[in-house]
């Protein structure tokens, strides 16, 4: 069953762009992981200070190896140091998907 996770975190904006090379790094790591589907962020237009996770795993099996996964404490460190806040994430088992 394909997991979805997706929702927001907070970080200062005097510290978003800070936290940008860390951003990159998470994606980079996370995106070779056996499987990834999507890893995504993005900052709110209208909110510098918030960002949107979006990620698909293929089961929960890769959910569960991605949280062991050595680069995790590095990306948590970070957003510690940069004040990384609001984490509000939720899990998603999708059973299907159809194309609109």
């Amino acid at each position: 069953m394909t997991i979805i996770i997706a929702g927001t975190v907070r970080v200062p904006p005097e510290n978003a762009e800070a936290l940008l090379p860390h951003m990159e790094r998470q994606l980079a790591a996370s995106r070779a992981e056996d499987g990834c589907i999507t890893y995504s962020y993005g900052f709110d237009v209208e909110d510098p200070g918030l960002i949107r996770v979006f990620e698909v795993w293929r089961d929960q099996a890769a959910v569960d190896a991605h949280f062991k996964a050595p680069h995790m404490p590095v990306w948590r460190a970070a957003g510690a140091e940069l004040g990384v806040f609001d984490r509000r994430l939720s899990l998603y088992e999708v059973a299907s998907e159809r194309a609109l």
